[in-house]
């Protein structure tokens, strides 16, 4: 994927983050059981915030300077998925499976826009959104885990 200018770039991600909270603040609606339907309001919030430092990079630089970057392993549980479309209904291991191939797009989306630009402040930006789709990722795998591993798998 490649930009004609940072203003393009910024535009995309934005976007990108505007559909990803999108997705989970539908998916908490239409989820019966109040623990997941609070855990999807969390991530959508959460994108929503990715979303603001996009928009306020500007005021968001002291900050982005104070952000502690550190590996988050990767499980690569979603690797192994297959795509899955969104269905009203769908089980809920299903709708992890999901929002892990989401996230993990997500994550390689920043990971690419770091390559995009050869300014420091955005780098740094992208590499943070890089470290927090990279937490979602981890963190819905571990529910995933989690879920099969009491259903016996």
């Amino acid at each position: 994927m490649t930009f004609g200018s940072i203003d393009e770039i910024l535009a995309y991600a934005i976007e990108s983050e505007k559909v990803a909270a999108e997705f989970y603040e539908e998916i908490s609606e239409q989820e019966p059981f109040v623990g997941a339907k609070e855990m999807f309001k969390e991530f959508a919030a959460e994108e929503r915030k990715h979303q603001s430092m996009l928009e306020n990079y500007e005021s968001n630089k002291e900050k982005m300077a104070e952000y502690k970057l550190e590996w988050i392993p990767d499980m690569k549980r979603s690797d192994y998925m297959v795509d899955v479309v969104y269905e009203p209904g769908m089980h809920y291991t299903e709708i992890l499976r999901l929002a892990m191939k989401r996230e993990e797009m997500a994550l390689k989306l920043y990971n690419e826009l770091q390559s995009q630009t050869d300014n420091e402040d955005f780098i740094t930006l992208f590499k943070i959104l890089a470290q927090e789709e990279a937490k979602h990722k981890k963190h819905l795998e571990t529910l995933y885990d989690d879920f099969m591993a009491e259903q016996g798998d």
